[in-house]
């Protein structure tokens, strides 16, 4: 059956959550080609200011990696923004000169940061918070800089404010109106918010009307419509956003202040959708979350064919944590005329709740400190249902009839199985309880993996907790339970056990032998089982290429344009003339737009197409530099001794030596090595997984550094008198961190983890290490280098046939 062609626009949750309906629903129908501007995998935007408050790593913002869209033969094009739709042509251009035909198209191109139009606001040190890109300014700007400015007291500014207070910055946040989150809450538990926040260290200006940003190249200072001013660095407008609708409008699509759609989420030209941020149905447009995703289902089914109502529109709620503080606020809960509201207030535990009736009906709600009851009054408010003579108890939590000492637990127990515990995603407590009875989800990471819950604002995971406690009982919350991925309860420890005893001889075997929730696997535990299996058994084990991430099959780094970059070995950074002419002569031939010296003193050739990758190894005729891999990436050296009048010992011969010692050498996360001549250290071991320098007589031997995103010092190892007991120390420990590490797991993170001592008594023993150092031997002894498999096994070159062109995992 030929597929149709679906393009998305948009790499955000509201499109890709779409795209994941569609493959559940008709996961043969089409042939699916996606652009993202942004040169991200897709991730969760609400979780950046996580981030920058130190709750989360980059990385855990992460829905779909890049393995995603090569599983599900995704053609991406990250770094791609689309600038033309012909809809005559159904055609569609991106700004790199891409282009994609498509039968279907779907706009989900969100909104942009409303930037106030102040003199000065295209000043260094004025931004938006709204994407990545956003984040790294702001940490970037948190290290030279002091003072900020927030200029909007709502969520988004609240939540980038104590992502700068964490960073250590002075933050004043700039309000227009009386109070915070006017749209979310009422007075009294704004007022609370607030000072709950200025005990955490932020300041507040209300009813101030930003006039200007000052500054010479960079603001310095923001003045108020009263000539006030104050003193800022770095100053962040979270005033609002827009519907992002210009390239619809430019194709003659009907825009209002949204892309308008109907119930089936149809512009007004045929084959076009639009949903989230950018789509307004019936006049309104939604930021949040769970409505985007309520379009996204509808849409999917109506594309698969499937039988749908179409979208109604949503009631909206917002249950969050504001910087450590629950919030809940859910309808109409401002007093108007004919609606009546309860109140109960308890300043000494911080907990105010509020509820607004009309009729009988409950139509608003604002829960502060205490959001337990959120979902349950929500419920409520969408089933429109008669709540008389059970007021009190709706605001109380406990019939007024009873002792009040009802439990979490017991309220929920007391929930009807259809409620929906996480609005987001619009997941029931019926749904989560199967999870927990039927596929042994006993954690809440676990949960999230199987029904999304909590994977998105975060804001129900207490709830999710409580379910679980309630039908797991003692077994909730187990560490052991708590898995590599969401395919298994099983930790690595418990995997590699198993593996060992069972001798266990393939990543398919090992998932059916030890019950895997997901018969398939998925980008995160086949790759680490691939490793753990050829790590165990080095003679015997095949070792799987459909289990390995997308550039180490094909022996280069996909970049975020669809081409790949080529490194070559060049050992201890020295090569030779002839070396740089054949790579020279190589990236003419191929038309390499980018030859670049690499920070680990090789030569990179960016812009590579895939269907060139064998032919240029070939002509090449080097070893890979294995830039891509969990492996030895380089051995950095200065000159030493054979030139440097500062230098002791010959660090190129020993650096040189270290990377033909152990090139190839499979690692649970990338190692890189450096040998500096003399303690001036201008290799920079210091910070390197295995760090040698030099000293009078002998060297000293470092671990555990860290040269990225966390920078971590070495730590003192040992030190040693000759060059083979260097090379006998490195291997060693290399080992010793294959055998003991967690599968992509840095030695900067694992040597945190188990501490340097127990590592020095691992390799204190002479025998021991001899012991370590063959086996790391014997696992080398069957490896070879994948550009001559590229260009011997003429089977590979099948892998390099033009496919298409989604991204991987990035090492």
């Amino acid at each position: 059956m030929d597929r149709k062609k679906l393009v998305l626009v948009g790499n955000g949750m509201a499109g890709i959550r779409t795209i994941e309906h569609v493959l559940k629903l008709a996961p043969e129908a089409y042939e699916i080609t996606i652009f993202g501007s942004e040169p991200h995998p897709n991730y969760n935007r609400i979780m950046l200011s996580s981030v920058l408050a130190g709750g989360s790593d980059m990385s855990e913002v992460i829905l779909n990696d890049w393995s995603w869209y090569e599983e599900h033969r995704i053609r991406l094009h990250a770094g791609h923004t689309v600038t033309q739709i012909d809809p005559l042509a159904r055609k569609v251009y991106s700004d790199k000169g891409a282009a994609a035909d498509y039968d279907v198209l779907i706009l989900a191109t969100g909104s942009d940061p409303f930037m106030l139009p102040l003199p000065g606001a295209d000043k260094e040190g004025v931004i938006g918070f709204r994407d990545i890109k956003d984040c790294e300014t702001m940490l970037e700007a948190s290290r030279k800089y002091k003072k900020a400015a927030v200029i909007g007291g709502g969520l988004l500014g609240l939540e980038a404010a104590r992502g700068l207070l964490h960073l250590g910055m002075d933050v004043t946040v700039v309000h227009i109106h009386p109070y915070l989150m006017e749209r979310q809450l009422d007075e009294t538990a704004s007022k609370m918010l607030q000072k709950e926040l200025e005990a955490q260290g932020m300041k507040f200006l209300f009813r101030k009307h930003s006039e200007e940003i000052a500054g010479r190249k960079r603001a310095r200072e923001l003045v108020f419509s009263d000539r006030t001013r104050l003193e800022a660095d770095l100053i962040v407008m979270a005033v609002g956003i827009k519907p992002n609708v210009k390239l619809a409008r430019q194709a003659g699509i009907a825009v209002n202040r949204g892309i308008v759609v109907n119930d089936l989420m149809q512009t007004n030209i045929p084959g076009i959708y639009a949903v989230g941020e950018c789509a307004e149905h019936r006049g309104i447009t939604y930021g949040l979350v769970a409505p985007l995703y309520e379009q996204g289902a509808v849409l999917a089914k109506h594309l698969a064919g499937a039988e749908t109502e179409g979208y109604a529109g949503s009631v909206t709620s917002t249950k969050l944590k504001v910087s450590g503080v629950d919030v809940f606020s859910a309808g109409h809960f401002a007093e108007t005329e004919g609606a009546r509201s309860l109140r109960y207030q308890d300043e000494v535990d911080q907990v105010y709740k509020k509820i607004v009736i009309s009729g009988d009906r409950l139509i608003g709600a604002v829960l502060f400190g205490d959001t337990s009851d959120g979902s349950k009054l929500f419920s409520l408010m969408k089933k429109g249902e008669s709540v008389k003579g059970r007021e009190k108890e709706l605001l109380l939590g406990f019939s007024a009839q009873g002792s009040g000492t009802e439990t979490a637990e017991q309220r929920l127990a007391a929930m009807a199985d259809d409620e929906i515990i996480c609005g987001c995603n619009g997941v029931t407590k019926e749904t989560i309880k199967d999870a927990v009875l039927t596929k042994n989800c006993t954690t809440v990471a676990s949960v999230k993996a199987c029904t999304k819950a909590s994977g998105s604002c975060g804001g129900c995971k207490p709830l999710v907790q409580g379910l679980v406690q309630l039908y797991a009982g003692d077994a909730a919350g187990e560490p052991a339970k708590e898995g590599i991925c969401g395919c298994t309860t099983l930790t690595r420890d418990e995997i590699v056990a198993e593996m060992s005893r069972m001798k266990l001889q393939s990543v398919q075997e090992t998932m059916h032998v030890l019950g895997w929730n997901n018969p398939e696997g998925c980008s995160k535990c086949r790759p680490s089982l691939n490793y753990y299996l050829g790590m165990l058994f080095p003679e015997s084990y095949a070792d799987e290429k459909e289990s390995r991430f997308t550039n180490e099959r094909y022996h280069a780094n996909i970049q975020k344009d669809g081409t790949y970059s080529v490194v070559p070995r060049i050992y201890g950074g020295v090569t030779s003339p002839s070396e740089l002419k054949k790579i020279a002569e190589v990236a003419e031939k191929y038309d390499v737009p980018m030859v670049k010296i690499t920070g680990g003193q090789r030569i990179d050739l960016l812009g590579v197409k895939k269907e060139d990758l064998p032919n240029m190894w070939a002509e090449l005729d080097m070893p890979s530099g294995y830039a891509y891999g969990k492996a030895l990436r380089t051995v950095k050296t200065c000159v030493g001794s054979t030139f440097c009048r500062f230098g002791t010992q010959d660090s190129i011969g020993m650096g040189v030596r270290l990377e033909k010692e152990f090139e190839r050498l499979n690692t649970p996360a990338k190692v890189k090595l450096a040998v500096s001549g003399c303690p001036r250290n201008c290799a920079e071991a210091t910070i390197k997984d295995f760090g040698v320098v030099a000293i009078d007589g002998g060297w000293e031997l470092h671990v555990g550094g860290n040269g990225g995103v966390h920078v971590r010092a070495t730590e003192l190892l040992c030190v040693v008198k000759t060059e083979d007991e260097v090379v006998e120390w490195a291997g060693a420990f290399l080992q010793y961190y294959r055998e003991n590490a967690q599968w992509n797991e840095r030695t900067s993170v694992w040597i945190e983890r188990v501490g340097l001592e127990s590592v020095k008594k691992a390799l204190e023993n002479k025998e021991d290490r001899i012991a370590l150092f063959a086996r790391v031997k014997q696992a080398l002894g069957r490896l070879n280098d994948p550009w001559k498999e590229i260009v011997a096994d003429g089977a590979l070159r099948k892998n390099f046939e033009p496919l298409p062109e989604a991204a991987s995992a990035r090492n």
